[in-house]
C-alpha cells in the first residue's frame, strides 16, 4: 500500500463512481479497477461494493477511508513544510560554542537570529573546541563556533572574528618569567586559548606552578 493507493482509493469513494475517479486523476478506468483490487487484495478485505449505479465502501472501506484521509493531509503537510523550509529556516537548529564565545560573542546574533526565524527551534551547547569540532564530525551539532584554526578535509571552516589573548592578572606581571611563581587559571584540556597559551609559555620556557582548571570565564575573572 503506498500513497499513490490511497489517492486513488479516497478519489474512487468520493466520486462513488470509478469511471469519474479516473477522469479527475486522469487515469484509464481499468488502472483504477486495478489499483482497487490490488488494495483489496493487500488488505484481505472487500473495500467497495459495486452496483450498476456506483460503488460505496464497505465497513473496511469507511475504517480505511478515515485513515487514508489522515495519511494524505500528514503527507501534504509534510511536503508542503519541506518544501518551504528550503526558503525560510524552520525546525531543530543545534548548534555549539565555547563558553566564553557563548557568553561574550553570540547574545546580540542569536537574539538578532531567532527574531529573524522565529520557527526554529534553536539549540545551544557549550564544550571545549576539542569537544565541540568531535561532536560536529559525528553529527550531533550542525555547526559550532570555535577557537583557533580547524583544518581537516570533512569540515568547512569559516572565519569569523579575531582575538586577541590577554593574561589577566591581580598583581603587575613585568614578564612572562613572572608565572614560573604563580597559579594558572584556565579552562580545561581542549580549549584552543589554553592550547596557544601553554604552547608559548613552553616556547619561553615558563612553567607555571599549577595551573587550575575551571568552566567559565566568570569564574576564571572572579
Amino acid at each position: 500500500m503506498d500513497i499513490k493507493d490511497l489517492l486513488v482509493f479516497t478519489t474512487v469513494a468520493e466520486e462513488k463512481n470509478i469511471s469519474k475517479a479516473a477522469k479527475s486523476l486522469s487515469y484509464v478506468q481499468s488502472n483504477v479497477t486495478m489499483r482497487i483490487q490490488q488494495l483489496e487484495a493487500e488488505l484481505g478485505t472487500q473495500l467497495f461494493e459495486r452496483s450498476g449505479k456506483g460503488v460505496t465502501l464497505t465497513s473496511s472501506g469507511e475504517l480505511l477511508h478515515r485513515y487514508a484521509e489522515q495519511i494524505l493531509r500528514l503527507t501534504n503537510e509534510a511536503t508542503i513544510t519541506v518544501q518551504s523550509s528550503a526558503h525560510t529556516p524552520i525546525g531543530p537548529l543545534k548548534i555549539g560554542a565555547t563558553e566564553s564565545t557563548a557568553a561574550l560573542r553570540l547574545p546580540p546574533l542569536l537574539s538578532t537570529y531567532c527574531t529573524a526565524y522565529p520557527d526554529v527551534d534553536f539549540i545551544l551547547e557549550t564544550h571545549t573546541t576539542d569537544v565541540l569540532t568531535h561532536l560536529v564530525l559525528t553529527r550531533k551539532l550542525e555547526g559550532a563556533f570555535v577557537a583557533g584554526s580547524c583544518e581537516h578535509p570533512d569540515l568547512n571552516s569559516l572565519l569569523t572574528q579575531d582575538e586577541e589573548l590577554v593574561l589577566v592578572s591581580r598583581h603587575p606581571l613585568p614578564s612572562l618569567y613572572s608565572l614560573n611563581d604563580m597559579n594558572l587559571l584556565a579552562f580545561s584540556s581542549g580549549c584552543a586559548y589554553r592550547h596557544t597559551l601553554e604552547m608559548l609559555l613552553t616556547k619561553e620556557g615558563v612553567f607555571p606552578k599549577r595551573i587550575l582548571e575551571f568552566g567559565t570565564i566568570e569564574a576564571i575573572i572572579g
